[in-house]
């Protein structure tokens, strides 16, 4: 079974934390978005994934090393391919042509999610779906009777389904995929500029392939600062026990209310830290109380009351308070 992890995305409504690294490499509860995206995967997918393949951009050797390397530790053959110019969805899906083929999953990597992972029904596929309150801004899904995908809206002005598309696919034979996508691109079918993935999934349900939605427990966007905070309170409410103050830690005279993720090399004195509270690697938070918040690796805090606070790596924050979002190697006080 192969994997394609579309993330070469510039992660605008991230910024100014995606200034400095790109977005599926910004970490969330002490680990890189897509790293957390592809563990979580190969933990529910019932098969092994034999093939890994990262779209990306020009994000450096290290990173491409490293991300060749995570596919390894899940006993997967990983592989680099570049989409220089964000042309779309199915654009990205495109560049990873040769991995549309058997049985494959597509996920995008600004989101995390937990779902009942059963690919062994009677249908061509699965697009995993969450029912949400106000659809206009996602591309949605209709479906019939059956409970079988019939219609797909992209940010519909007037709601036609509450089914939202977090950007997880499954198929049991991407052939068809890879060829309307092909198509797709050879026609020059754009919308806004960009060859949508929508499309190819419309063309191969009006064909008669059969897809049905993925029941999804809970979804995590990693879209903007204040989801994101979101998104790493919740995944260390899903960690329970193992998110914790990790060994190499030096914590005096503080109250930790959990869960938190404290990485070693983390100096604590003089703090209240948590609930929902990740502090990165070589971070120093002297006579603070943060809570809700995700901060980064070797930053300084002194005297702040921080609530649903996003702070870089390497930025310093003194007498401060508030839902802060500071990015890397920036300072406030």
């Amino acid at each position: 079974m192969n994997l394609i992890i579309p993330m070469a995305g510039r992660g605008s409504r991230l910024r100014p934390h995606t200034l400095t690294v790109p977005k599926p490499l910004v970490s969330v509860a002490g680990k890189p978005i897509v790293q957390r995206l592809v563990e979580d995967l190969a933990a529910m997918t019932p098969r092994r994934f034999d093939n890994i393949a990262f779209i990306i951009g020009d994000f450096g050797p290290q990173v491409e090393e490293d991300l060749l390397k995570l596919a390894d530790s899940l006993g997967a053959k990983g592989h680099i391919r570049h989409q220089d110019t964000p042309l779309g969805t199915a654009h990205a899906v495109w560049c990873a042509q040769e991995f549309l083929e058997g049985e494959t999953v597509v996920a995008f990597a600004d989101t995390l999610f937990r779902a009942d992972f059963n690919l062994d029904d009677g249908s061509d596929g699965h697009l995993f779906v969450k029912r949400i309150e106000d659809p206009r801004q996602f591309g949605v899904v209709v479906l019939n009777a059956e409970g079988v995908i019939t219609e797909y809206a992209e940010k519909p002005e007037v709601p036609v389904s509450d089914l939202a598309m977090i950007g997880i696919y499954h198929f049991k034979d991407a052939a068809g995929l890879k060829r309307e996508i092909g198509q797709l691109i050879e026609n020059g079918e754009q919308k806004g500029g960009e060859y949508q993935l929508p499309d190819a999934l419309r063309a191969l349900t009006e064909q008669g392939v059969k897809f049905v939605p993925g029941e999804v427990n809970a979804w995590m966007d990693c879209g903007n600062r204040k989801v994101t905070v979101e998104t790493n309170g919740r995944v260390l409410e899903f960690m329970g026990k193992d998110a914790k103050v990790h060994p190499g830690a030096t914590v005096e005279n503080c109250q930790i209310l959990p869960p938190c993720e404290i990485l070693p090399g983390a100096v604590l004195r003089e703090s209240v830290i948590g609930p929902r509270v990740t502090v990165g690697s070589g971070t120093v938070i002297v006579r603070s109380n943060i809570q809700d918040s995700l901060i980064g690796e070797h930053t300084h805090i002194e005297g702040a009351y921080l609530h649903g606070a996003m702070i870089g790596s390497h930025a310093k924050v003194k007498r401060t308070a508030g839902d802060l979002s500071l990015g890397d190697f920036s300072e406030i006080q």
